[in-house]
């Protein structure tokens, strides 16, 4: 039993080190980025890598706080059975969750891309009538029941993994795929106001950042995220007038 207790601390210990230097890894690179670099519209093919890279930062900085408790309660589970075996699965969760993080990576810079080549791109974000309805959909959207049914599976982990457990690598691939794609419902078009307020705007990411963070975490996480709607809609209409 000791054994098990000192293998399960030693694990989130690494698990919480290591979340904390990516983010601050990703939160650096997006900073030097929008300080020392001009701003690139992805219209060719390196520019197009380099703005999934920014997209893939973006993701990293945003959603490693939301994706650490599950993780963390990924990590309680599978770490009694000990050894690498443990490690392997967590890794495949973790990469299941990436995998679907970095699609969302790569449609968002080509959609980049589509809006700078059609010259509706400017200094890093679109007008203020694209820009105000892409921020009042992603306002109304806050009110769905998809994003409801999306953020209730976010806030409740162990609920998840008691009904869905799979075991081994394979299994936690299969749990962080599952689990990416409804985090990705939960967040991709708040994600995407970032066309509108700025591609490289740090200090809309850390809100976005804190939104997303609190609405999962916080214990009225469904009432910042209609407060985030009306938020979103407001300045979304002010925009348009």
């Amino acid at each position: 039993m000791d054994g098990q207790l000192n293998a399960a601390r030693v694990t989130r210990a690494v698990l919480v080190g290591a979340a904390a230097l990516t983010t601050l890894a990703a939160w650096t690179a997006l900073a030097g980025t929008a300080l020392l670099t001009p701003h690139h519209h992805a219209v060719t093919a390196p520019a197009f890598a380099a703005a999934v890279v920014m997209w893939l930062a973006m993701v990293v900085a945003m959603m490693t706080p939301t994706v650490m408790p599950w993780i963390l309660a990924y990590a309680t589970l599978v770490t009694p059975a000990g050894g690498p075996r443990s490690w392997r699965a967590i890794g495949a969760f973790t990469a299941g969750y990436a995998v679907v993080w970095l699609g969302y990576s790569v449609l968002a810079a080509a959609l980049q891309t589509t809006l700078a080549r059609a010259g509706v791109l400017v200094s890093d974000r679109v007008g203020t009538g694209l820009g105000g309805a892409v921020l009042v959909a992603a306002g109304v959207f806050q009110f769905l029941p998809l994003k409801g049914a999306c953020l209730a599976h976010c806030r409740s982990p162990l609920g998840y993994f008691v009904a869905r457990w799979r075991d081994g690598p394979i299994g936690g691939l299969r749990l962080g795929l599952a689990h990416g794609l409804y985090c990705l419902g939960c967040c991709w078009l708040v994600m995407l106001t970032a066309l509108a307020m700025g591609v490289m705007n740090l200090a809309w990411m850390a809100v976005v950042t804190a939104v997303v963070v609190l609405e999962q975490l916080a214990p009225a996480g469904a009432w910042v995220a209609r407060l985030c709607g009306v938020g979103l809609i407001g300045w979304g209409v002010w925009l348009q007038l």
